[in-house]
């Protein structure tokens, strides 16, 4: 992943959903020491504050935690807490946005219902 400086998200936010989606696809697991501010900002070429901004985002959301000395490592419940947090906001604001075109183009319900279940027909043929 690269950062994108051109995004509506600052940099910070980027490196903490980045981090998430490490958490979700199990590249990093519970309880395992994750990269350190200053691995981040050489990953990502950003200030190192940046990218300490975005891991305490994490941790005031409990899903990273402070050893002291040690750095920082993965909450025990990270994964669901990651889950839990993309489906109430993430997904949420994701079908907001679609039921408002959808409603400005003049989309039925059923037709809209219908166009979700095509498109999640086609990803699982993907898979």
């Amino acid at each position: 992943m690269v950062v994108n400086p051109n995004s509506n998200k600052p940099i910070y936010v980027q490196i903490a959903e980045w981090l998430e989606t490490e958490i979700l696809s199990g590249n990093i697991n519970s309880d395992e020491k994750i990269y350190s501010q200053y691995q981040l900002a050489e990953i990502f070429t950003i200030n190192p504050a940046t990218a300490a901004k975005g891991l305490n985002i994490l941790v005031d959301q409990k899903i990273l935690y402070k050893k002291r000395g040690l750095g920082m490592f993965v909450s025990e419940n990270a994964k669901e807490m990651v889950l839990m947090k993309r489906k109430s906001e993430t997904l949420q604001q994701m079908i907001e946005d679609l039921v408002s075109e959808a409603q400005r183009l003049a989309v039925s319900e059923a037709e809209l219902i219908e166009m979700i279940k095509s498109v999640k027909k086609e990803e699982e043929g993907r898979l």
